[in-house]
């Protein structure tokens, strides 16, 4: 596929423009539109009017809040995304296997890289959809797993999730919820933390959604209820032996449940809570819910 027109999206809290601007111009030789982010808006209405004016390709430079913004407005377009990951999650960028922390071996694999069209998740927790490319969720995702400390993971290794995990345990927060799959009857479950998600690998290579796949039309649920040091350690050994260590060599093929850990998939869900909870969308925070629902577009997006 030739680029005729490129759109640049980019967040100026996370990059320089100067040294942008050289890279995208010694690798393209398209036509070239650029928008910046703001605090008001972190992609959507750029993204919105980079459709509009025809580009062929939009390039999120950013975070995965910038990410998540433009690949909302692309969604069921086909103008394709293009991924800079500039944060420290880059969690889409990491499935896809984008190089991170390389600006011009990004913007390569956007000019020579072959369309793959993926997945694209849509929640409802206000009244209004909103996108999603990696997972939602409630619980303590983000502080155990997701936002493990770079430096005392590059340092300490497994020994940082250790160190999250006894973190997140004082805030583990057991609540009824009641689950509803497609068509089929409401389910009662307990538990802390629930992540539905269209891809499932976080930093460090852990896989928390071993069984999610970015095109095969279906979210992965995973439900974690483990309560006190040994449910964790179960937890734990889920993560990084059952779904991790055996199925990179072949032992096991799909994700394994556990007395605390649950996986289950499914094309849209409807979760109530017992009590409210933070949820977050694609790692951002945005607020307490009681009550959410969740559906997947299949092939909604394609990626370069």
């Amino acid at each position: 596929m030739t680029i005729s027109k490129l759109g640049v999206i980019w967040n100026p809290s996370k990059i320089d423009e100067d040294k942008l601007r050289a890279a995208v111009s010694d690798t393209f030789t398209s036509e070239v539109e650029w928008w910046e982010t703001s605090i008001d808006d972190p992609g959507r209405g750029m993204a919105e009017l980079a459709v509009e004016a025809g580009c062929d390709v939009v390039v999120a430079v950013g975070g995965d809040g910038t990410v998540r913004a433009v690949a909302e407005a692309l969604a069921g377009t086909e103008t394709a995304l293009g991924i800079v990951p500039q944060g420290t999650g880059n969690l889409l960028a990491r499935n896809l296997e984008i190089p991170l922390n390389d600006i011009p071996a990004a913007l390569k694999r956007v000019r020579d890289g072959e369309p793959t069209k993926i997945d694209v998740g849509w929640v409802d927790h206000d009244g209004t959809e909103h996108a999603f490319v990696v997972m939602v969720g409630f619980g303590i995702d983000a502080q155990m797993l997701v936002e493990t400390d770079d430096d005392l993971k590059d340092k300490a290794g497994w020994l940082a999730y250790v160190e999250a995990m006894g973190r997140a345990l004082a805030g583990t927060e057991m609540t009824d919820i009641t689950v509803t799959l497609d068509d089929g009857d409401a389910q009662e479950m307990r538990g802390h933390t629930m992540l539905i998600g269209n891809c499932g690998m976080v930093q460090g290579g852990i896989r928390l959604l071993p069984d999610a796949v970015l095109d095969d039309g279906l979210l992965d649920i995973l439900l974690v209820s483990a309560d006190g040091p040994l449910q964790w350690l179960d937890t734990m050994r889920s993560f990084v032996w059952e779904n991790g260590i055996r199925r990179i060599l072949g032992s096991v093929d799909e994700a394994v449940s556990t007395d605390s850990t649950r996986h289950i998939s499914a094309e849209r869900a409807t979760i109530e809570l017992a009590s409210p909870l933070a949820f977050e969308i694609d790692g951002e925070e945005v607020g307490e819910v009681t009550k959410f629902t969740v559906r997947v577009q299949p092939a909604a997006l394609t990626v370069r």
